[in-house]
């Protein structure tokens, strides 16, 4: 059973009861990330996640844990590009302490001067680790391939030279700006009373207020042409090639999602039998969709020996063609609508997997589209459709690419791509 209830003060709950759990997931979703930081204040959104653990008045940052885990419960948060979501899951007796503990952080948070300067070291250090990891500085660097100046590019992290400059006062007014209830949503999920958990809420959220009516709004950033490469001393080239996607709440990702699983979504994918299995230069090759407010953008990742990266775009480039003019079978049709059900399905077999999916469908859509209205929207995919969506976006063709690695000789890389493939400076000032 689903409801969406709003409270006076704007903060909208989205609530689905499924009375044969013993568990219950409680979501807090702010409509803030690292797009709506700029150079300066990047990665402010992130720092306040974690602030929010450090302590209250009411509660050591050891006592927010313990509290939860003391139960059996777990307690975490994540900040994205767009939103921010601090949750617990639980014993479905235990709703009202999961309750008070988010409002306790939320309203209650000392952001002392110590504990500010000690979390910068945590971060940067988390910065670090991330530049270990050629995944997440390809995933980064792309952004700035796609969306070059826009602050959708933004890294969620921030710079190490943001992050030391973050103060008090600042982080403050940032948290009153974007941290209102007109901005958020509590997505609850398990057993619980529907007839009394609107007035459970208002005992811990009702008093919240704000003085600012920020409501977050987005630009409608171009997608862009841009051809990056950054220098790493690593063994394998990580490659990473955009195309044209859709935005959230576009009822075309559906048939996206079944175009995409085709061609690199698992290991009976297109481009997995192509270039792995058959040719053997790669391990690792997929595509995904990644969807955000007014844009989107669809990806294929590979990562492989320099030496084919190459022979690896001029195969992908190749199949991307002969994909584009594919004839899909009744069949094929059916038993790729099945697999899109399927995956979808189990996806949604814990409590708070469907609170993630409720509370940011409500955030960013005002509505919930609940598994029945999904599996419709799979089951009414026809070719016509298909062949609608493929002219929107794979036919297109690659408009973007990024690389990490090394031993790249840039000049093949350009005519393999077919534009130029620019060497990219870190904003960290390394060379790369």
């Amino acid at each position: 059973m689903y409801n969406i209830i709003q409270l006076d003060n704007g903060l909208r709950i989205v609530l689905e009861s499924i009375d044969y759990v013993n568990s219950i997931s409680v979501g807090l979703w702010v409509e803030n990330g690292s797009r709506n930081e700029n150079k300066i204040n990047n990665g402010i959104s992130h720092f306040i996640e974690h602030m929010l653990f450090k302590g209250t008045k009411n509660r050591t940052a050891k006592d927010i844990v313990e509290s939860i885990e003391n139960v059996g419960g777990q307690i975490n948060a994540f900040t994205g590009k767009e939103s921010t979501c601090f949750y617990i899951k639980a014993l479905n007796s235990h709703l009202e302490l999961a309750l008070d503990i988010l409002s306790d952080m939320l309203f209650n948070s000392k952001f002392s001067e110590e504990d500010i300067e000690k979390e910068k070291g945590v971060i940067i250090e988390e910065i670090n680790m991330s530049e270990d990891s050629p995944e997440d500085v390809l995933l980064d660097l792309h952004s700035i391939a796609t969306w070059g100046e826009d602050s959708i590019a933004l890294p969620i992290l921030g710079t190490i030279k943001t992050v030391k400059s973050f103060t008090k006062n600042q982080i403050l007014e940032y948290i009153s700006s974007y941290y209102i209830p007109e901005n958020s949503v509590l997505s609850i999920c398990g057993n619980f009373d529907m007839k009394t958990i609107k007035s459970t809420i208002e005992k811990f959220f009702g008093m919240w207020s704000s003085n600012t009516k920020k409501i977050t709004k987005y630009s409608s950033p171009k997608i862009l042409n841009n051809n990056l490469f950054r220098k790493k001393s690593i063994e394998q080239l990580h490659i990473s090639l955009g195309i044209e996607g859709f935005g959230l709440g576009n009822d075309d990702v559906y048939p996206l999602i079944l175009l995409n699983n085709l061609l690199g979504g698992g290991a009976s994918s297109i481009l997995f039998q192509k270039i792995r299995e058959d040719k053997g230069i790669c391990y690792s090759i997929y595509s995904y969709l990644t969807a955000y407010n007014n844009t989107g953008i669809i990806n294929i990742y590979t990562g492989l020996n320099p030496v084919y990266a190459c022979e690896a775009i001029n195969l992908i480039k190749e199949e991307l063609e002969k994909f584009t003019k594919i004839h899909i079978t009744d069949d094929k049709l059916i038993k790729s609508k099945e697999q899109i059900k399927g995956s979808y399905i189990l996806g949604l077999e814990s409590t708070s997997s469907r609170m993630f999916s409720n509370g940011k469908s409500v955030l960013f859509l005002n509505k919930i589209n609940t598994p029945e209205d999904i599996i419709k929207k799979i089951d009414n995919i026809t070719k016509n459709k298909l062949e609608e969506v493929m002219e929107k976006t794979f036919s297109k063709g690659i408009l973007n690419s990024s690389f990490v690695g090394e031993n790249v000789n840039l000049n093949l890389l350009s005519n393999s791509i077919g534009k130029d493939v620019i060497a990219f400076k870190n904003q960290q000032s390394k060379l790369i």
